[in-house]
């Protein structure tokens, strides 16, 4: 193992690791966005809308990241309005690419996790808010919501983690995220093995930050129900 070459680059793994935050955190972000609403239309089965979600979290959970990523960054590149349109600006950029793609992807998973999450909210709890007086509106944001929320924590968990490691795909691209990193090195230096070690030491130390902060909150939030027993 030749670890004075890792260490002698470590500014390659450093902007790696930036790199795949960037894209991981940006893209559950934009994914808990499309989620929540998402989520609450399939939970309540809006007519002609919640069709149309289901298709979509079809499509994005049925297919796998990486062919996701490459139709996004290769395929619109083939259609000359696409080209010229306003669009292309981003489209052109691997980076932007990766990061539609990601964001759609943690889109339909984070649908399924909440539309899950609001189906399991105790009935008496909205039946006890009703009886109070409170509007549908103010009983989604006050009790509904925030409720299904914190039972959705240790499978978002799960999603973030999934994500983090799914950023992967990213080097695929040509961006230099941390898997992105270790190829370079070993390309760099002839090297077997080295900046693959380095990487995954990299995503396990991420993940392990991140299994920790789920773990917390998951006790914090979820300590009255029985989910620990």
């Amino acid at each position: 193992m030749r670890v004075d070459l890792v260490l002698a680059n470590w500014h390659l793994f450093a902007n790696g690791v930036w790199i795949t935050l960037q894209l991981t955190f940006l893209a559950l972000a934009i994914g808990f966005c499309i989620g929540l609403p998402f989520g609450l239309a399939r939970a309540r089965r809006v007519p002609y809308l919640s069709p149309a979600i289901n298709a979509y979290v079809y499509l994005f959970r049925g297919t796998p990241l990486l062919v996701q990523t490459f139709l996004i960054y290769y395929g619109l590149s083939q259609f000359e309005w696409i080209r010229d349109g306003w669009a292309w600006i981003y489209l052109r950029s691997a980076w932007w690419c990766a990061l539609i793609a990601f964001s759609l992807n943690s889109g339909a998973y984070a649908t399924e996790i909440i539309r899950g999450a609001i189906q399991s909210v105790p009935k008496g709890d909205l039946d006890a808010a009703r009886a109070l007086g409170l509007r549908p509106l103010f009983v989604n944001a006050l009790i509904l919501i925030p409720v299904a929320l914190r039972r959705a924590l240790p499978q978002y968990g799960n999603e973030v983690v999934f994500m983090l490691h799914g950023s992967a795909v990213a080097s695929v691209i040509t961006l230099q995220d941390i898997l992105g990193a270790g190829r370079t090195l070993n390309a760099k230096f002839y090297l077997a093995y080295e900046g693959f070690v380095t990487a995954a030491l990299l995503y396990m130390a991420i993940t392990f930050v991140l299994v920790a902060i789920f773990r917390g909150l998951e006790r914090r939030y979820l300590g009255h129900l029985d989910l620990w027993h």
